[in-house]
């Protein structure tokens, strides 16, 4: 039944009652005295069911903007938040642990690579006093070259080893930056608590919202909710009217 039916029915029936539109409201309010009331904690106990199985037939979508997430613990901005800076300090303590390793690794390399140096060192000591007491024996001199072409290559890798360490010391100063990042986020988390606290206390009322008469789903001017009264709310209306 439309809006305009429903006008035209309460001013031919019911005169007695000043010409006041019937809202959604009236007939909440008259089913309730029908049916035996609620008390505060049942009621409640059904919105949280309510709410929670909103909760669990939402389906994201990337092209739908509205309506906006359900509240639950994937969609809490500051509780997202709360894991971000939680994991990536986690994250951040296990690069540095891992990175230290290699250092470490890196070192043991360096001083490896500095005992074999000693070693070809003193093979050169050796093989050039030969060659010189021998230069006819090529076995010698070839000793001798291949002692210093690997002391080369032995002290690359020592310099490439100290390089490395290098390359890892800048990276930690680098990874210094996500603390940084950390206190921006917790200073980001701060200012939404504080602007929550805030906002809740802004809207604060002075009696319980259990104790509030509830909204009315249609109200004279709307235009999307003209069809919302039925056959059976105005009888209940009727009914609720004659009892008075």
């Amino acid at each position: 039944m439309t809006q305009e039916e429903l006008d035209a029915l309460m001013a031919g029936d019911l005169d007695e009652m000043d010409d006041v539109a019937p809202t959604e409201t009236a007939f909440e309010e008259s089913a309730e005295l029908e049916d035996e009331p609620m008390d505060s904690d049942a009621l409640d106990i059904e919105k949280d069911k309510a709410a929670t199985q909103m909760m669990h037939e939402y389906r994201p979508s990337s092209t739908m903007s509205w309506p906006p997430p359900p509240p639950t613990d994937d969609h809490k901005m500051v509780h997202q938040l709360d894991d971000v800076t939680k994991d990536s300090e986690i994250k951040a303590t296990q690069v540095f642990d891992k990175l230290e390793t290699v250092n470490n690794f890196m070192l043991s390399a360096e001083e490896n690579a500095k005992e074999v140096i000693k070693l070809i060192e003193s093979n050169i000591a050796l093989f050039e006093t030969l060659v010189a007491k021998f230069p006819k024996i090529e076995q010698f001199q070839q000793a001798l070259d291949d002692n210093k072409a690997m002391k080369d290559r032995v002290e690359d890798l020592l310099m490439n080893a100290q390089m490395a360490e290098d390359e890892i010391m800048m990276t930690m100063d680098i990874m210094q930056y996500q603390d940084i990042h950390r206190q921006k986020i917790e200073r980001v988390i701060n200012v939404m608590r504080a602007l929550s606290k805030y906002m809740s206390a802004l809207f604060e009322g002075s009696k319980d919202d259990s104790k509030r008469v509830s909204s009315a789903v249609h109200i004279h001017g709307d235009e999307t909710t003209e069809d919302v009264v039925t056959s059976e709310d105005i009888e209940a209306l009727i009914a609720s009217l004659g009892k008075k």
